[in-house]
C-alpha cells in the first residue's frame, strides 16, 4: 500500500527538500505553496483559508490507495493502519518580519496550524510540524537544551511557533497523532539567496568587496547551522518511525529536535566563504557586543538544541559538513 505525503510550505527553503526526501523514498508526496506553486508539483493552496485546505487533504486523500487513518488524528474511530504523514512546513520564520506584524505572525504561525491540526485529525492523518530553537531564551552557560527544558522564547516570533507546537499537541493528544520537530537556523540549496540567513551571507560578502564598505556582522550569537536536505531526511525517517509503531506511537515522544554540531558566528561563517572564494573580509566588521536592549528584535546567545530523543528513537542524525558544503 502507497504511503502518501502532503507538504505545506513545500515551494519553501526546506519544504522542497522534504517533498523530494518523501519522493526519494518511494512514496506518493505531493506540495503546497501559495506565491510560488508550481502546480502540478505543488498545488496552490492557502494555508489560512479552512476550506482550501481541507480540499486539498481530501484531494490528497481521494488521489491515492490509503487506509481511513493516516499521520495526524486525533479521534480513534478505525483501527485500520496508518499510512499518511503531513509535513507543516509553512510559517512566517523572519523574526523581524514577526515583531513589526505579530498578529500576522501569531495567525499564521498558531492558528492556522491550529486549523490544520484539527483537519488532519478528523481525517486520520499525522502531522509533523517543524518550530525552532527560538522557543529558549538562549542565555550563555543554558544549551544544550533537551526537548523538555523549560522555554523562554525571547521574541514574537518564538513565542508564536510556541504557540503552535501547543496547537499541534492539543489538537492531536487523544492517539498520538502529532509530532513536533525543532530545528535552528538551515541553509541549502535555494532559488533565492535572501530565502536562508547563512545563504544570505554570501551577498554581503560581495557587498563588502565594494570601495570603502563597512559592514557589521554579528560576532556573538552561536549559531548551528544544519542542511535543509538533512532535516528533509530526517523527517521521513521520523514519519516511517511513528507510522510503524502503531498504537504504540502514543508513547513515543511529542518533541523531537534535531540540529548539526558545527558552531559559528555569522562573522565566523562570512569568513569561511572568503576562505572559499578567495576575497578579502576587510570590509566586514565582527561586532561581538550581543544584543541591543534597544533593538526591536531580541536574539539569543546559544540555543544548541540536543538530539538525545532523536538518537533514542534509533533515528540517524548524522549532518553535512558545512565547509564542505558550500
Amino acid at each position: 500500500m502507497a504511503k502518501t505525503a502532503l507538504i505545506t510550505g513545500a515551494s519553501g527553503l526546506l519544504g522542497r527538500q522534504v517533498l523530494q526526501a518523501f519522493h526519494r523514498s518511494g512514496w506518493e508526496a505531493v506540495g503546497t505553496g501559495f506565491t510560488r506553486a508550481k502546480p502540478p508539483t505543488i498545488l496552490k493552496v492557502n494555508i489560512s483559508d479552512q476550506v482550501a485546505l481541507e480540499q486539498a487533504l481530501d484531494d490528497v486523500k481521494s488521489s491515492y490507495t490509503v487506509c481511513e487513518l493516516v499521520d495526524n488524528t486525533r479521534h480513534g474511530l478505525s483501527i485500520a493502519p496508518i499510512d499518511r504523514v503531513h509535513f507543516a512546513g509553512a510559517a512566517n520564520r523572519f523574526p523581524d518580519k514577526c515583531e513589526a506584524d505579530p498578529e500576522g505572525a501569531r495567525a499564521v504561525n498558531v492558528d492556522s496550524t491550529r486549523s490544520l491540526a484539527r483537519a488532519t485529525s478528523s481525517r486520520g492523518i499525522l502531522l509533523i510540524y517543524i518550530s525552532t530553537d527560538y522557543l529558549f531564551s538562549g542565555a550563555p552557560g543554558e544549551a544544550p537544551y533537551e526537548a523538555d527544558d523549560p522555554t523562554q522564547p525571547p521574541n514574537i516570533y518564538g513565542q508564536t511557533k510556541l504557540g503552535g507546537e501547543k496547537a499541534t499537541l492539543e489538537q492531536t493528544r487523544e492517539r498520538g497523532l502529532g509530532v513536533v520537530l525543532r530545528v535552528p537556523v538551515l541553509y541549502g540549496s535555494a532559488d533565492e539567496r535572501d530565502a536562508s540567513s547563512i545563504n544570505v551571507l554570501l551577498d554581503v560578502l560581495w557587498k563588502s568587496q565594494e570601495k570603502d564598505a563597512k559592514i557589521k556582522m554579528d560576532d556573538w550569537a552561536q549559531r548551528y547551522p544544519t542542511n535543509t536536505e538533512d532535516v528533509g531526511r530526517v523527517c521521513q525517517d521520523i514519519a516511517v518511525k511513528y507510522l510503524e509503531a502503531g498504537d504504540a506511537r502514543i508513547s513515543l515522544p511529542k518533541i523531537l529536535q534535531f540540529s548539526s554540531e558545527d558552531k559559528f558566528t555569522k562573522y565566523e561563517i562570512c569568513e569561511l566563504f572568503a576562505d572559499i572564494m578567495g576575497l578579502p573580509i576587510q570590509g566586514i566588521m565582527a561586532n561581538k557586543e550581543g544584543n541591543d536592549p534597544n533593538a526591536s528584535v531580541q536574539r539569543p546567545y546559544d540555543t544548541h538544541l540536543s538530539t538525545k530523543a532523536l538518537k533514542e528513537l534509533g533515528i540517524d542524525v548524522r549532518t553535512q559538513d558545512f565547509k564542505a558544503w558550500w
